[in-house]
């Protein structure tokens, strides 16, 4: 049963899509633009947007840290100011450091915590208002399957996707009554440059494009947990309700860690 608003219609929709440069976020970016969607584009890295961009005329570049509240409100300004409304943000900014137990820093920690999860949270301060004010839209937050159970080497990753799940749940609880659409977006393992860090053999690896259409076709079914490769997803999924003796023989078992 669907539990948002389905988005099959992407002719003329306005999609702002943070943490576009690279991967997931620029594949997503040129299926919706192929779709008929408008596209907004937003990252750290102009360059990288640019070239995203490159031959598409209805892209925007909208360059912002996600880290600094400041940006999401000017750059949710500029936006307004050219659309007069969004109908669906995605927020896919995410920064990934294998990490084990004994390689844990203070610096590591806070900045994947700063982008991946007071990012979404800065960045859902400076959205929900406008949507709410709107009386509808739709605000989609990239978690991971990483996020369901402990992994090895995802010791902060992990954590902070969890957290991202939790949140967009409560969104979710808040935001449906007033007709606004929310989604978590919990990818397996998609081949980036983030992924290209892991030094074990990634079972049921996806491409950027496979892991955008499997959002897309998400969105249109109004899913709230857009969780893929169900091949790989699911069995994950089932496998968090485990004893944790099992569990943690599979999370070794996936990783060989």
């Amino acid at each position: 049963m669907s539990l948002n608003p389905k988005l099959q219609d992407w002719q003329n929709r306005r999609v702002w899509l943070v943490g576009a440069g690279h991967g997931i976020g620029a594949a997503l970016a040129r299926e919706l633009h192929r779709l008929g969607a408008w596209v907004a584009l937003s990252g750290r890295h102009e360059a990288a947007l640019r070239e995203v961009a490159s031959g598409h005329e209805r892209m925007w570049l909208l360059p912002l840290d996600v880290t600094r509240p400041e940006d999401w409100q000017r750059s949710r300004d500029q936006l307004l100011q050219q659309w007069q409304g969004i109908d669906l943000v995605v927020m896919l900014a995410g920064d990934y450091t294998p990490l084990r137990a004994w390689q844990l820093t203070p610096e590591l920690a806070r900045r994947m915590v700063d982008v991946n999860l007071l990012g979404v949270m800065y960045g859902s301060a400076a959205l929900v208002p406008q949507l709410m004010a709107q009386s509808g839209g739709a605000i989609a937050l990239v978690a991971s399957v990483a996020g369901w159970g402990g992994m090895p080497n995802g010791l902060v990753y992990g954590a902070t996707k969890a957290a991202v799940n939790h949140f967009a749940q409560t969104l979710y609880l808040d935001l449906h009554r007033h007709g606004i659409g929310v989604h978590v977006i919990n990818p397996g393992f998609v081949a980036t440059r983030l992924t290209a860090q892991n030094a074990f053999a990634m079972p049921a690896l996806l491409t950027p494009e496979q892991a955008a259409q499997q959002i897309v076709r998400g969105f249109a079914r109004g899913e709230f947990d857009i969780h893929f490769p169900k091949r790989f997803s699911w069995p994950l999924k089932l496998a968090a309700l485990l004893p944790y003796r099992l569990y943690f023989w599979l999370a070794h078992k996936v990783t060989g860690l």
